[in-house]
């Protein structure tokens, strides 16, 4: 069992704080595993029918018990939140953890009944800080979700994959109450695998698929809010120069990732025309997870004359940049001077998959993608 103490740490501070903690994430991440080791004294899962029966009568059920409660899968019982803003006004005392896979419904559900009640904790997939330097291309390879990643072989994380897919389209889609028929969305999903890691254009998606500009919305925002993809938002400001001002897409693991595209083991993958993309969100991912950032804090930057960064982060005042790379040396570009000087960065680092770090310039470093927590000492200013 992979110790994911970081984020253990930090939803007990959340709990310290707010009545309910949501930790928020797609199937099978390991939310029920680290909601028991926060050492809740009742949990009811909202699968099991014995606990959903128990919560037909939430006010009397929940207003009787003591501790700490988590309620799994809270999206299936939307309708609990009110009950729950009752019972922690009536015991400011009692703490909840709540369990969700769907993402912008249930924060605004939440939100609203609950605001100033509740804090929000993302739990996504391993990370290398979490399996170790060792274990980086097989990370890369099968992904983070536990279950792909701790299988026994290269075969049994493609089944598990590929079962997963499978379910995510043909019952987690359906229980969210969205009827969109699974082979449509799996055809949407696998198109969505060519885009991984572009600046996204609606119009020339819904074109390719056949559908209107609103539909392809729609089918993205679906993905996004039960955690399959991610659009990073590009950063702009009145510097002269004409600016990328639509989103990056990028899937959340790249397991999943590869198994839409049919990649299965190491080989396959490195000579596969989409390498260089999945070293992108390899990258991305366990930058995001490791130096925390908040959606706030993170863009990627772009230029029509074509200077660009993958990630821009505004934290403590400063701002930093990181360049991905799937190179053996990376070398100083124009590009990245340019990003520099329009971004006024204090640093920016090359990540690539080489173990040797080195320096380009003043302001640029190149770096291991096992070394991005030295990056985070240097932005939070450690």
């Amino acid at each position: 069992m992979i110790n994911r103490t970081r984020d253990i740490d930090q939803v007990k501070k959340l709990q310290s704080i707010f009545p309910v903690t949501v930790l928020l994430g797609a199937r099978q991440t390991g939310k029920t595993t680290l909601a028991k080791q926060l050492q809740a004294q009742h949990y009811f899962d909202l699968e099991n029918p014995v606990d959903l029966t128990a919560l037909e009568n939430p006010a009397i059920t929940l207003g009787k018990l003591n501790g700490t409660i988590v309620i799994d899968e809270i999206q299936r019982r939307p309708d609990l939140f009110p009950t729950l803003r009752y019972l922690v006004d009536s015991n400011p005392n009692q703490k909840y953890v709540i369990l969700g896979s769907a993402s912008r419904e249930l924060i605004r559900q939440s939100s609203e009944t609950l605001a100033g009640r509740i804090a929000y904790h993302y739990l996504y997939g391993f990370n290398i800080e979490e399996t170790g330097s060792d274990s980086t291309n097989k990370l890369w390879l099968r992904g983070g979700f536990p279950r792909s990643y701790l299988s026994e072989n290269d075969e049994a994380s493609k089944l598990w994959r590929e079962n997963f897919i499978t379910t995510f389209l043909e019952r987690d889609i359906p229980q969210l109450g969205i009827s969109i028929p699974a082979h449509t969305l799996r055809r949407f999903w696998i198109m969505l695998s060519n885009y991984n890691g572009q600046i996204i254009n609606f119009s020339e998606l819904s074109r390719s698929f056949g559908i209107s500009d609103t539909t392809a919305r729609n089918y993205i925002e679906l993905l996004e809010g039960t955690f399959m993809i991610r659009l990073l938002r590009p950063y702009f400001k009145n510097i002269g120069k004409r600016l990328v001002k639509s989103p990056k897409l990028y899937f959340n693991d790249t397991g999943i990732f590869h198994s839409l595209l049919s990649l299965y083991t190491t080989d396959q993958l490195i000579n596969h025309n989409k390498l260089g993309s999945s070293w992108e969100t390899f990258s991305l991912f366990n930058c995001i997870r490791i130096l925390e950032l908040g959606n706030e804090e993170m863009f990627f930057y772009a230029t029509h004359s074509g200077a660009e960064i993958d990630l821009f982060i505004m934290r403590n005042g400063k701002n930093w940049g990181i360049e991905i790379k799937y190179q053996d040396a990376p070398k100083k570009t124009k590009s990245l001077h340019s990003c520099i000087s329009d971004l006024e960065l204090d640093h920016l680092w090359v990540i690539y998959p080489g173990e040797k770090d080195y320096i380009l310039d003043e302001k640029i470093s190149v770096i291991s993608i096992l070394n991005i927590k030295l990056i985070k000492h240097v932005i939070d200013g450690k």
